[in-house]
């Protein structure tokens, strides 16, 4: 989810015109306040913020990167590109990080249900946290989305520094403790008891290249919208060519929103 490309100057002053309209005026004042280190409204050591958008509070740890990835979600508005979609009953959130796109998606859609996958425990305590409130139009797994199923675990390395937002998995060694399940897409649609998912939304750091490299025909065609943010900067690999060949037989329309990869489906759902 880290991103790279514009300049960090550039983005807060962004952020900071954005952020009355998006969190309202004291909304933007606790944020700021908190970015800067001026914790206003805490709630057991983490802090709490609130976004126009998002019909229940939120929570970040403090020196943590959650701060980042709430202004991406809530003050850019980085998923503002899928806003038009209607009838949107299922979410699939792989990568959902301390659960703020989870959020996103359950106060934006409040007819939708949300399945959330995230390999990291700490990342995943928060995301419980964080939509608590929601009941049981949520159901989240402490999971690595993969190809196929296995164990995974934390990959261990400086990606983008390595911070909360920047996870990586890798195939588990035998024997090797405080793995995490392996879940592909194709059994988290099933599970579900769904027919199709309405959005797809897919940030986990350079394991689209897996995901997409076999086994992703079926369920990928029950796919509505595929919301992806691909990583061609991790030892993953190609992930832009390995995912551009996986979608080629679709009937998807791409285009581009800031560093998200857009997908819609051309034709109706079937019926």
């Amino acid at each position: 989810m880290s991103r790279v490309g514009d300049s960090r100057p550039a983005r807060l002053l962004r952020a900071l015109a954005l952020s009355p309209a998006t969190l309202g005026p004291s909304g933007a004042a606790v944020y700021w306040c908190q970015w800067l280190g001026l914790p206003l409204q805490r709630s057991e050591g983490n802090d709490r913020l609130r976004a126009r958008r998002c019909a229940h509070p939120l929570y970040a740890r403090p020196g943590s990167t959650d701060a980042y990835v709430f202004r991406q979600i809530f003050i850019e508005r980085e998923y503002s590109c899928i806003d038009d979609l209607d009838d949107v009953r299922l979410v699939v959130d792989c990568g959902a990080n301390v659960g703020y796109s989870s959020a996103y998606f359950l106060s934006r859609y409040p007819d939708a249900e949300v399945i959330a996958v995230e390999p990291d425990a700490g990342n995943y305590a928060m995301l419980q946290l964080n939509t608590a409130p929601y009941g049981d139009r949520i159901s989240s797994r402490l999971a690595g989305v993969w190809s196929h199923a296995g164990t995974l675990a934390i990959r261990d390395g400086s990606f983008r520094k390595g911070r909360e937002w920047t996870r990586q998995v890798r195939e588990a060694q035998a024997g090797e403790a405080n793995g995490v399940p392996a879940v592909d897409v194709g059994t988290l649609l099933r599970e579900s008891g769904h027919e199709r998912i309405s959005i797809l939304k897919i940030d986990i750091e350079g394991a689209e290249a897996v995901v997409f490299s076999a086994g992703c025909e079926d369920w990928l065609a029950k796919v509505d919208t595929l919301v992806i943010e691909l990583h061609d900067d991790t030892s993953f690999g190609d992930c832009s060519r390995v995912f551009a060949q996986a979608i080629s037989g679709q009937d998807f329309a791409v285009s581009r929103a800031g560093e998200l990869t857009v997908c819609r489906r051309t034709q109706p759902a079937p019926s």
